[in-house]
């Protein structure tokens, strides 16, 4: 995964609460063998209607998606935030997560930003006035700011998600760190037993 640092640029306000990850990647996409290709289904249930705030062309170019309360929860499933990210969302602001959801974004490079119920709802309603509103999200920092309306807050990232996010990696980069250890145990494995692949 690429290394996050700053997520910066304008928002889309899905002013939906208690939204699913069957709701973000409807079930019938999950039987894709690639991992490419799921921006098409994000929200596909839902952008059939033209008013859907994905088809408002004010918002194009976004790269935060700004959620109601509960955002991820249901069924676990990582193509949910693939879709997101595909679609070139970077993060994700919420008053709540769902946490298999939080934590399947954390390990995929896509920034949960989880903040208080006031800051999400008047962050919520400054995009929805001014869709050119400038966000800007710091891992290093942990916080987040729109300095057009004087809104600065903090979001919470334990140490090793945000080091997760400022050196870009994921599980099998978190493992391959420890190569060398690796290597070492391997060297002795007894030949008796099967080579590692």
């Amino acid at each position: 995964m690429d290394a996050v640092q700053i997520v910066q640029g304008t928002a889309v306000p899905l002013d939906r609460s208690d939204v699913d990850t069957d709701q973000i990647i409807p079930s019938d996409w999950l039987k894709r063998v690639e991992r490419t290709g799921f921006e098409k289904g994000l929200f596909s249930e839902w952008r059939d209607s033209q008013d859907f705030v994905l088809n408002d062309e004010a918002y194009a170019g976004a790269t935060i998606l700004i959620g109601g309360p509960n955002f991820g929860t249901g069924s676990s499933r990582e193509h949910a935030v693939w879709a997101i990210q595909q679609y070139g969302f970077n993060a994700v602001i919420s008053s709540r997560f769902g946490p298999i959801f939080k934590n399947n974004s954390t390990k995929n490079g896509l920034v949960p930003v989880e903040v208080s119920a006031e800051v999400a709802e008047r962050l919520m309603a400054a995009v929805q006035a001014d869709p050119s509103l400038e966000i800007t999200i710091d891992v290093e920092r942990r916080t987040l700011e729109a300095p057009a309306i004087g809104l600065e807050a903090e979001f919470p990232l334990t140490d090793a998600v945000q080091h997760r996010f400022l050196e870009g990696l994921d599980d099998i980069g978190l493992t391959l760190q420890h190569q060398d250890d690796i290597d070492r145990f391997e060297s002795k494995r007894p030949a008796f037993k099967p080579a590692a692949s």
